[in-house]
């Protein structure tokens, strides 16, 4: 088994496969007419990705608001569009993606900083001995109208614990920083007994406004630089060490 895993639906099924991590992972469907509207019904919100696909590229948001006269919208990039009809936003939508496979997930309306949201990826790696460890966390802030908090895409890097500060006192920032790092080692050992290639893994974590975490994608080719930003260069300089150690490795 190769240390690389593209599909974003296989990786959703393997953490499901564990009882006690499912309950952090939102609700996630094959994209199709029936199950996006099945989606809407739910939650009235949700987001749209590609089954294979990085940085934020592709990433729609997708609301239903009743009473209003065109009801039914998705974001794509800064653009907006609205339609009066189910049907006709779902036709907009697949010229969009074309024949590409979409997944659709129940949409999480993250926790802001400076009236932006945000997110939390959390980077787990093997480490000498091979066991998994939680080397680093920072927050990803997306940039002003846009929906995804890629850096990639022009989101901002902060550290986690910052972001996390403007909502919670100091010390309930130390110990949810605690609990998402044994959350990302939780991941990774579930992840690693269905696929054990892997050797690195970054969780995209969204905090809800009751600061419940939320698994919105796991990455199994992090990108290590973005820890970089960091005033805290110890961070960097071990996500970096176990990365060149991971690279060189043939297991």
């Amino acid at each position: 088994m190769g240390r690389y895993l593209i599909s974003k639906w296989k990786k959703t099924a393997a953490l499901l496969k564990n009882d006690k991590l499912k309950e952090y992972v939102p609700q996630t469907f094959k994209m199709s007419k029936a199950t996006l509207l099945e989606a809407l019904h739910a939650y009235h919100m949700v987001y749209v990705k590609p089954d294979a696909g990085s940085h934020g590229i592709g990433v729609i948001r997708v609301e239903w608001k009743n009473g209003e006269n065109l009801p039914f919208s998705y974001q794509a990039g800064l653009r907006s569009y609205k339609f009066s009809d189910y049907s006709s936003l779902y036709e907009s939508l697949r010229k969009r993606i074309n024949s590409k496979s979409y997944l659709v997930q129940r949409g999480i309306h993250l926790l802001k900083y400076r009236d932006r949201p945000f997110d939390i990826r959390v980077m787990v790696q093997r480490n000498r001995k091979s066991r998994w460890e939680t080397t680093g966390l920072i927050g990803r802030v997306a940039a002003p109208g846009k929906i995804v908090t890629n850096y990639h895409s022009g989101g901002m890097l902060v550290s986690a614990e910052k972001l996390l500060s403007s909502h919670l006192s100091s010390e309930n920032t130390n110990r949810y920083v605690r609990q998402l790092g044994e959350l990302g080692r939780r991941v990774a050992l579930q992840l690693a007994k269905v696929y054990p290639g892997l050797r690195e893994i970054g969780l995209d974590i969204a905090l809800d406004n009751k600061y419940r975490p939320w698994i919105l994608e796991v990455n199994t080719a992090p990108d290590p630089y973005i820890f970089r930003s960091l005033k805290n260069k110890k961070i960097f300089a071990k996500v970096m060490r176990y990365h060149r150690l991971n690279s060189l490795s043939k297991k």
